[in-house]
């Protein structure tokens, strides 16, 4: 989804971080292999995502949707040494694609970053999860995004960074709601709580079909 004409996002890639060469390969096997890539970062909100995780330099990480894995790549790329990243996805049949760039990533890295692969449902699974994350990234099915944050709250410390993927919807959150659309429901009231909730500092970014940062007070 593009809010930005075609050739002023074309720049804006051009003159941002080349995405590296690992994720071209991951984004081209996706393409092959899987139904819907474009649930794929790409590469411009890839190197935002690489960007924050520099800055932040997060020693645990939490992702909700792990997809084929980029944008765990991504996160990855900022983690310091001996820091540990767990993924979520509720597919199964994505687990070996992610689980065969995670290795390699591994392989050519000196730092050394444990990336965990879990499957099955976050709502389940994130509640047995011990200690707490510096930064979770929040992109899986909308209808439960709400579940999740309040899951996640009990997982974050002051300073933790919770990142939260695709809250434009495509438009739909400014656009007459169908009172059948579900996700776009639940991201508008979504969005307010993030805006609305005294614990987090908040800002939505216009990146790719938007991101929210929310750090915590």
């Amino acid at each position: 989804m593009f809010f930005l004409p075609q050739n002023i996002d074309d720049y804006i890639v051009a003159h941002s971080e080349d995405e590296p060469q690992i994720l071209k390969d991951l984004a081209r096997e996706t393409y092959q292999k899987v139904l819907q890539p474009i649930m794929l970062s790409g590469p411009y909100q890839g190197r935002v995502l690489s960007m924050i995780s520099h800055l932040k330099a997060p020693q645990r990480v939490l992702e909700i949707g792990t997809f084929t894995g980029y944008s765990a790549l991504c996160i990855a790329e900022g983690m310091p040494n001996n820091s540990e990243l767990i993924t979520i996805d509720i597919n199964e049949e994505l687990e070996d694609i992610a689980a065969v760039y995670f290795s390699r990533f591994s392989e050519n890295r000196t730092k050394n970053i444990s990336i965990t692969q879990k499957i099955g449902d976050a709502i389940t699974i994130i509640p047995e999860l011990e200690g707490t994350f510096d930064l979770v990234f929040i992109d899986a099915d909308k209808p439960n995004y709400i579940n999740y944050f309040h899951l996640v709250m009990q997982k974050v410390h002051s300073g933790s960074l919770i990142i939260s993927d695709n809250v434009l919807w495509h438009g739909k959150v400014v656009e007459d709601l169908n009172p059948k659309d579900k996700s776009t429901s639940i991201l508008l009231e979504y969005n307010q709580l993030l805006k609305e909730d005294h614990r987090l500092q908040t800002v939505l970014l216009s990146v790719r079909d938007g991101l929210t940062l929310s750090r915590v007070l």
